[in-house]
């Protein structure tokens, strides 16, 4: 688990005056044990009902973008209007599922290695990470 001190270090390191509510902010999004899906708006639900704490939107919105850019968190674009932040920053694959508006970290068993047959000249492939979007079989349920 993380300390005060690495999330003051954090905030600085990314442009952000370490205050008391982008603290809390820090304490919610990086002292887990597991990896953290969420959205901007999932994000401070979750800073309201656990910590009782009223941060604003613009807040919120700002400093994980500032975490985002320096490399701390993962977008994750789920269509046009629809983005989540991970947690784990690593080159990996996820399960959109559809029903529950869920993401859901791939293991590493579960797609097997992807072979690229072209790519654009002049650039490298830096990562390739799949994101399968997953919903109820309705036909099955009948």
């Amino acid at each position: 688990m993380l300390k005060n001190s690495e999330f003051i270090d954090k905030l600085r390191s990314s442009g952000l005056r370490p205050t008391k509510q982008r603290l809390k902010i820090c304490e919610v999004l990086f002292n887990r044990d597991k990896t953290f899906h969420f959205t901007i708006n999932d994000l401070a639900k979750i800073i309201s009902a656990k910590l009782n704490e009223k941060i604003s939107l613009a807040t919120i919105y700002n400093t994980v973008h500032a975490f985002k850019n320096k490399g701390y968190l993962k977008e994750i674009s789920i269509n046009s209007d629809k983005s989540y932040f991970d947690t784990n920053i690593t080159n990996h694959h996820h399960f959109f599922d559809e029903d529950t508006n869920q993401l859901i970290d791939c293991n590493k068993g579960d797609i097997e290695t992807i072979n690229i047959k072209n790519n654009i000249t002049g650039k490298k492939i830096n990562s390739v990470e799949v994101l399968i979007k997953v919903a109820s079989d309705n036909q099955n349920q009948k």
